[in-house]
């Protein structure tokens, strides 16, 4: 992946924490993960409807 060792990888995340703080990142993560469970929510009652309407078609 682009060439990137370990090294380099762990200068990236120095220079990130370093640029946002921890508690930035910590509270970043948090709102990603509750935003992909709410996309999660809202595609999973369509995806139930259309079940629903394929098995009523049979």
């Amino acid at each position: 992946m682009f060439g990137l060792g370990p090294t380099e990888i762990i200068i990236i995340a120095v220079v990130i924490i370093i640029l946002f703080g921890v508690g930035k990142i910590s509270r970043l993560g948090g709102e990603l993960g509750s935003a992909i469970r709410e996309f999660r929510k809202g595609i999973s009652p369509k995806e139930d409807e259309k079940k629903e309407e394929e098995e009523a078609d049979k």
